[in-house]
């Protein structure tokens, strides 16, 4: 990354953070709700599993009733593990036990199964319409969508609240974009989503 970029990408991810933060703790959870709700109708989360995810901290959208409704419902759910540089993914139930991973992130323990996602639910700190996603600055999850990319077919669908949208994210050769970024306004296709296995049309 050159200097210029890395210092864009640092301003756009502190004023985004910074909208993010500022909105009403109200207003996050009935956003992350109708998140919920739209991600759960979404035909390819009907269709795709295992499905791998995050465990929420700080003002990110909260997944955790999208991940719980996924398991009432049959399905396996792992959480992401970091295992600097990369991430691998351990399935998870409720109730399960969480140990303090890196970056102060609650994760599964090293005794749960790995499992490799075929649907990934993603946080990021800001996207744009075409499905570029900002994200923390440690590029696990880019990391972690090419190697399962190269395994097997894999479909990304990042989770924010509208007040995380950018008119342009800066993209790199290592960036990853997004298949689809669900808010609490709408479902936006990223550039080039693949059709789920299976889907019509």
């Amino acid at each position: 990354m050159t200097d210029s970029a890395a210092a864009l990408k640092a301003r756009l991810r502190e004023e985004v953070f910074a909208r993010r933060d500022g909105l009403d703790r109200d207003v996050r959870v009935a956003a992350s709700a109708r998140i919920a709700e739209r991600v759960l109708r979404l035909p390819e989360v009907l269709e795709l599993e295992p499905v791998g995810a995050y465990w929420p901290m700080r003002s990110e959208v909260d997944c955790k009733p999208i991940l719980t409704e996924l398991v009432r419902r049959g399905r396996i759910v792992a959480l992401s593990q970091i295992r600097h540089p990369e991430l691998s993914w351990r399935e998870w139930r409720p109730g399960d036990h969480l140990v303090h991973g890196g970056f102060g992130v609650s994760e599964p323990g090293p005794d749960a199964p790995e499992v490799f996602p075929h649907l990934l639910l993603v946080p990021l700190a800001a996207f744009d319409r075409t499905g570029a996603r900002l994200g923390y600055g440690k590029g696990h999850f880019d990391r972690a969508i090419g190697g399962l990319s190269r395994r097997h077919f894999l479909l990304t669908v990042g989770l924010a609240f509208a007040a995380q949208e950018v008119e342009a994210v800066p993209v790199e050769a290592h960036d990853r974009r997004l298949d689809l970024v669900v808010t609490e306004d709408e479902v936006i296709h990223g550039r080039g989503a693949p059709a789920a296995p299976g889907a019509g049309g």
